[in-house]
C-alpha cells in the first residue's frame, strides 16, 4: 500500500477499561495511542481483569485479586465500585505475595518499594486504585500518554457509536482495538466517519523470567522485575511480531 509521505498520519486513539496491573498487551496499545480513554463508564465484569491479575511464584501462576463490594449492588458501572473493607488485609497480602515472588530478582528494589506503598495506600474506589497503578507503572516505562476517563467525556449512543464519539471529540483518525472487538465493531459507523480501525495481534514476547518454564499473559509487573528500564523495548517487540492484520474502512 502506498503511503504518501507529505501526509502525516492519523491521529490514533485507544480505547480500554481500567485493569489492575494490567497485561503487557494494555501497554502496547497505550504506547501506540497519541489518546488514551480509560473506559469507566460501563459495567462491571466480576469474572475480568478489573480487580485481578496474576503474577509467578515457585508453582506457577498465581492470582492477585482485590476484593470489591458486588452483592446487592446490581449492575455497576467500574467508576462505581467500592474495595471491600472488611479485607482490609488484601494489600499486606499482595506486597507479601510480590516480595516472596520477586525479591531475588534483578529490578526487585527498582519498582517493589513504590508499588508497596501505592498498595497500601488505603483505596476505597477500585478506579482510583487502577489508575494510580497505571501512572506507576507508565512511569517505569517512560511511557507518557495524553490519557482520558469515558465517565468524564459525557458520551452518548451504542457501543460503537460511544467509541467513533470517542475519536472525533480526540481529533482523532484512527482507532487501535484490542482483537476481540472484531465480534462486535460495526466497521460501518468508523467508515461512516471517516476513522481507520486496526486491531491488535499481539505475539507475547518471551523474557527473562524466574521459576522454570516460560508463562505468558501476566500482569506485567513480572516484566519490570525481571528486565527493568528496558521492559518497553519487549512490550513493543510482541507488537512488532504480530502487526500482520489491519482492517482499514474507507
Amino acid at each position: 500500500m502506498y503511503v504518501n509521505p507529505r501526509v502525516p498520519p492519523a491521529r490514533t486513539c485507544v480505547v480500554l477499561q481500567p485493569g489492575y496491573l494490567p497485561w503487557l498487551g494494555f501497554f502496547e496499545q497505550m504506547h501506540v495511542a497519541d489518546e488514551f480513554v480509560f473506559l469507566d463508564d460501563v459495567q462491571f465484569d466480576k469474572h475480568g481483569w478489573r480487580n485481578r491479575n496474576r503474577i509467578k511464584g515457585p508453582g506457577g501462576a498465581q492470582w492477585l485479586t482485590v476484593p470489591v463490594r458486588t452483592g446487592g449492588r446490581g449492575q455497576q458501572c467500574i467508576h462505581d465500585v467500592q474495595i471491600d473493607p472488611t479485607r482490609s488485609r488484601w494489600a499486606e497480602k499482595h506486597v507479601q505475595a510480590l516480595r516472596t515472588c520477586y525479591a531475588p530478582c534483578p529490578y526487585f528494589d527498582w519498582l517493589f518499594p513504590e508499588l508497596a506503598e501505592l498498595l497500601t495506600s488505603g483505596w476505597s474506589r477500585l478506579v482510583d486504585l487502577d489508575l494510580a497503578a497505571v501512572e506507576l507503572l507508565c512511569g517505569k516505562l517512560k511511557l507518557r500518554r495524553s490519557v482520558h476517563r469515558s465517565s468524564e467525556l459525557e458520551l452518548s449512543g451504542d457501543r460503537s457509536g460511544r467509541l467513533v464519539e470517542i475519536c472525533r471529540r480526540l481529533g482523532c483518525g484512527a482507532y487501535y482495538s484490542g482483537s476481540a472487538a472484531r465480534d462486535y465493531l460495526d466497521l460501518s459507523l468508523f467508515a461512516a466517519a471517516g476513522i481507520e480501525v486496526r486491531f491488535q495481534d499481539y505475539a507475547h514476547p518471551c523474557y527473562p523470567q524466574r521459576f522454570g518454564e516460560f508463562i505468558s499473559h501476566l500482569s506485567v509487573v513480572d516484566l519490570l522485575f525481571n528486565v527493568g528500564p528496558r521492559s518497553l523495548e519487549f512490550i513493543t517487540v510482541g507488537a512488532t511480531a504480530g502487526a500482520g492484520t489491519e482492517s482499514h474502512v474507507h
